[in-house]
C-alpha cells in the first residue's frame, strides 16, 4: 500500500498549482484505501508477480477521489472525512474540474499497465457510477422511491468499483473466468455492505464513524434504505412527515431527532445493518472458491471491519 501511496502522491502532482493543492487536501486526509487493497489483495492471491496491479490500485483511487469530489458538488456537502470539502474551500467548478483531472490520471495509469481487459473493466465501472449518480439525483427527494430502486442506485454508484477493483487483480494475474466472477461477486457484495453500513450510521452513528456530519443523508433529502423502509412501514401522517423533510426540504428544529425516532420505532436501522450483513455474508461466500492464504484472510478482514463498524 506505502507503493500505491507513492504513486498517488506522484500522479496527483500538477504544474496547475491548484490541482495538487485540491487533490492533496483529499487525498492526505484519510480514507480506508479499501478499494486500492481489494485489487492488491486479489492479485497477490493469485500469485501475481509485476507492478502493474500497485498502478491499478492507485487508478482505483484516484476513481473513488474523483466521485467524492464530484459527489459533494452535486450534494451540497459541507464535510468529507472530518474536514470541509474541497467545494466548500475552493468552489464548486475547481472541485469538479480537479475530479475530473484525476479521472483522467486514472485512465492513464490504466493504459500503462497494458491490459485491455483491466482497462475496460474499469472504464465500465466508471460510466456505471455515474449512471447511478444520475439515478439517486432522480430518486433525490421522492419518498415513493422503493427497495428495487435504491438497490439499483446503490449497486451502480457504490458497488460497481468494489467489484471491479476486485475483479482486475485476478485478471492481470491471468486467472480463469470462474475466479474472476467470483472476485467480482466478493467486490460486489462487500460494496453494497459496505453503502448500507453508510446508510444506517447517517442516523445512528457518529461524525468520527462517518467523516461528515450526522444526519447529512437527511438534510440533503436523500432517499436511503433506512428511509425507504420506514416510509413503507409509517402513517399517513408519518409520510406526511416525510414529504416535508425529504420532498420539500422543510426540516425545522427537532426534525432530524423525530426522524430518528420513527426509523428506529419501525426497525428501519436495524433492518439495514440485518442486510448490511447478509451481503456481508455473500462476500464470504465468494472467497470461498478463491486460493487460501493469509491474503484471503486480508479479503475476509476486510468485509468483518464494514460490518463492525456498526456492531
Amino acid at each position: 500500500m506505502e507503493q500505491v501511496n507513492q504513486i498517488i502522491l506522484s500522479k496527483a502532482g500538477s504544474n496547475v498549482e491548484l490541482i495538487p493543492e485540491i487533490a492533496t487536501h483529499l487525498i492526505s486526509s484519510g480514507g480506508k484505501r479499501l478499494r486500492p487493497m481489494l485489487t492488491l489483495a486479489m492479485a497477490d492471491m493469485f500469485g501475481y508477480r509485476g507492478e502493474g496491479h500497485v498502478t491499478l490500485a492507485a487508478s482505483v483511487e484516484f476513481m473513488h477521489t474523483a466521485t467524492l469530489l464530484h459527489d459533494d458538488v452535486v450534494d451540497e456537502s459541507d464535510m468529507r472525512r472530518g474536514k470541509l470539502a474541497a467545494r466548500k474551500l475552493w468552489g464548486n467548478q475547481a472541485s469538479v474540474l480537479v475530479g475530473d483531472y484525476l479521472l483522467g490520471q486514472a485512465f492513464k495509469m490504466m493504459v500503462d499497465v497494458g491490459s485491455l481487459e483491466a482497462l475496460r473493466i474499469l472504464s465500465e465501472a466508471s460510466a456505471i457510477i455515474a449512471e447511478g449518480e444520475v439515478l439517486q439525483l432522480g430518486a433525490a427527494q421522492d419518498i415513493t422511491t422503493t427497495e428495487e430502486d435504491y438497490l439499483r442506485v446503490i449497486e451502480a454508484k457504490t458497488a460497481a468499483l468494489f467489484a471491479a477493483a476486485a475483479e482486475v487483480g485476478p485478471v492481470i494475474a491471468d486467472q480463469s473466468a470462474e475466479m474472476k466472477a467470483a472476485a467480482r461477486d466478493y467486490g460486489m457484495q462487500l460494496g453494497l455492505a459496505f453503502q448500507l453500513v453508510d446508510d444506517a450510521l447517517d442516523y445512528g452513528g457518529s461524525a468520527a464513524d462517518l467523516g461528515k456530519d450526522v444526519g447529512d443523508d437527511f438534510r440533503e433529502g436523500k432517499i436511503t434504505l433506512p428511509i425507504v423502509l420506514a416510509v413503507a412501514r409509517g402513517t399517513d401522517e408519518e409520510r406526511s412527515f416525510w414529504k416535508r423533510c425529504l420532498e420539500d426540504g422543510d426540516i425545522q428544529d427537532g426534525d432530524l431527532d423525530r426522524a430518528i425516532d420513527l426509523l428506529k420505532s419501525h426497525g428501519a436501522i436495524a433492518e439495514t445493518v440485518e442486510r448490511a450483513k447478509a451481503y456481508g455474508a455473500g462476500a464470504l461466500a465468494a472467497l470461498e472458491g478463491l486460493p487460501d492464504g493469509p491474503h484471503k484472510g486480508a479479503l475476509a478482514d476486510a468485509v468483518a471491519f464494514c460490518v463492525a463498524r456498526v456492531s
